[in-house]
């Protein structure tokens, strides 16, 4: 059987045949040999979904994680239902749209590929069929069991250093929220309403 790790979390089970071995390897190297991301390289990636995996490019590695379960989802879609636009007296009306979108690839300033669970814009994105280059205004990860380190480790920072303004994690099974800034880090308990710097808001 084969393994793979991602952040810390369990290891990702492939069936154990010689047909899973060879596939799996040949889209692997397949995988590798297109780096750095282009449309080939986005095409494998949507590969991936067929084989049951989440697979990202972060600083030039690949990293997975086992597609995403039921209370994973339902957390996205209450979430995603809340998204709000700034009212007219906020004085922030009209500036953003809070286009959103769950699960889209998204190249990142430093070529990084990942899939935040939400990320927020200010307009919707022009690419339907490819990659989105537009940075978003916010991200929003809700941490799947046993991948903690990629949700509460990795991922923060490096949204923030790409210059998302508002980072959200959300663990579905302690309730906890922890909001990041480039200047802050403040901790909640979901249910909380939580604005965000573009002038959107949403509750966790």
């Amino acid at each position: 059987m084969l393994r793979g790790r991602a952040g810390g979390g369990p290891p990702f089970l492939w069936r154990d045949s010689p047909e899973s071995h060879h596939g799996l390897r040949l889209w692997y190297n397949a995988l590798m040999a297109t780096l750095p991301i282009d449309k080939t390289l986005f095409e494998r990636l949507l590969q991936a979904d067929e084989l049951g995996i989440r697979l990202e490019i972060v600083g030039g590695l690949p990293m997975w994680e086992a597609s995403p379960v039921l209370r994973h989802q339902e957390a996205v879609d209450r979430i995603r239902a809340s998204i709000r636009r700034p009212a007219p007296q906020s004085g922030t009306a009209g500036r953003c749209d809070c286009y959103h979108a769950a699960d889209v690839y998204v190249v990142f300033p430093d070529g990084s590929l990942k899939r935040p669970d939400i990320a927020i814009y200010c307009r919707r994105p022009d690419e339907a069929d490819e990659a989105i280059t537009l940075l978003p205004e916010a991200v929003i990860e809700i941490i799947s069991k046993g991948y903690e380190a990629k949700d509460l480790d990795i991922g923060p920072r490096f949204y923030l250093s790409q210059g998302v303004k508002d980072v959200v994690v959300f663990d579905p099974h302690t309730l906890l929220v922890l909001h990041l800034t480039p200047a802050a880090v403040q901790r909640h308990v979901s249910p909380v309403d939580i604005t965000l710097a573009c002038g959107c808001a949403c509750r966790v």
